[in-house]
């Protein structure tokens, strides 16, 4: 089970650092480095030295990722419940993105500039909607975990990065590798590849 959390959370993150392998797996960075290092030699996965470097899955490693995460799913049988989940989703989707567009610009006299965030009432009311989007999203969190208990990191990863940005944090919105934004990312890729959805 932990080879399939750390060859699918590459590949739903990416080629990406060993850290990020390990803070989004919920592993410690020794446990995930010796799952990829097994990985590796088993052809599954690859990695890149240097400063710039990191972890990446292999084309054999994407072909097992997708027979493991559909025959975890025909396990549990819960495909008609992740299906359902994600068509929720999808409906909340697009309020994300424009979210995110809005906390990147703002309307200044009526034209759409970067915003530099020296505008808090602006901020404020960008946040207030995070965190109600954010409210309908866990019912659809709640819905994926009780189908794959996998799914359940999902939850908290999503709430810490609004509570840092409900601390003053705002970058934890769409500014970080861990922000909001970034976590929903992440959970949209997960959901397609594990329903065989072409992106």
């Amino acid at each position: 089970m932990t080879d399939l959390l750390v060859l699918h959370t590459l590949r739903c993150l990416g080629f990406t650092d060993l850290d990020r392998v390990a803070d989004t797996a919920g592993l410690t960075p020794s446990d995930a480095e010796s799952r990829l290092i097994d990985l590796a030699i088993g052809g599954l996965v690859t990695r890149t030295p240097g400063a710039f470097g990191g972890w990446g899955l292999t084309e054999a490693g994407k072909i097992a990722d997708a027979r493991l995460v559909a025959e975890e799913l025909e396990a549990a049988g819960s495909r008609g419940a992740v299906t359902t989940a994600y068509e929720e989703f999808m409906i909340l989707n697009p309020e994300l993105l424009d979210l995110c567009t809005a906390w990147h610009m703002r309307p200044v006299h009526g034209v759409a500039e970067a915003n530099d965030h020296t505008d808090p009432a602006y901020d404020a009311r960008v946040l207030a909607r995070f965190v109600d989007l954010d409210r309908r999203a866990a019912d659809v969190c709640s819905a994926l975990s009780a189908a794959l208990p996998r799914f359940g990191r999902y939850r908290g990863r999503l709430t810490a990065a609004l509570d840092l940005a409900k601390a003053g944090k705002l970058e934890h919105l769409a500014d970080t590798t861990t922000s909001y934004h970034t976590v929903w990312f992440q959970l949209h890729e997960d959901l397609l590849v594990t329903l065989g959805i072409p992106r």
